[in-house]
């Protein structure tokens, strides 16, 4: 039930962590973690269940790691992101809205970087990430709004 959805736990810990290898150990032990608990499981959303212990490992690898520095995620993970130009001149502005991207969303607080990372990347619902997360469906929305208003400022839009 939880191996369709590793590359979304993949995505949602590397966005945590911020390290891809981290990434794969926190993963590694999620899953590991989910192996073991199975039996607990009483949902109908393995994809949320496996993103909430996810989450969890990846705050309890965060906390254990709070002393050393962050380390920015690598571009690799923007590979995947569509690039139909093929005007190198269009390519270029496109690889430089990408990186200004990249870095919009790593420089969000970590609390509005996995809502957004859940909502915009993963295409979880509103009540999915309350669920994954441990927060009011209203607090999702409303983190969801300052990260989405975060990343306009970035792109020097003026936000409604």
């Amino acid at each position: 039930m939880a191996l369709p959805h590793l590359d979304a736990a993949t995505r949602l810990a590397r966005w945590m962590v911020r390290d891809p290898a981290r990434a794969e150990d926190v993963v590694q032990e999620a899953m590991l973690r989910a192996l073991t608990y199975f039996s607990g499981f009483r949902g109908d959303n393995p994809r949320a269940w496996l993103l909430q212990i996810v989450r969890t490992t990846a705050l309890t690898r965060l906390g254990q790691d709070a002393g050393r520095r962050e380390d920015v995620l690598e571009d690799r993970a923007f590979e995947a992101l569509p690039s139909a130009e093929h005007n190198p001149e269009a390519r270029l502005a496109g690889e430089q809205e990408h990186g200004l991207l990249h870095r919009a969303i790593a420089a969000l607080p970590g609390e509005l970087r996995e809502i957004l990372v859940l909502r915009e990347f993963e295409d979880m619902s509103y009540r999915e990430i309350a669920m994954v997360t441990g927060v009011p469906v209203g607090t999702v929305m409303s983190r969801l709004f300052r990260a989405r208003r975060a990343l306009m400022q970035a792109f020097g839009e003026q936000p409604a």
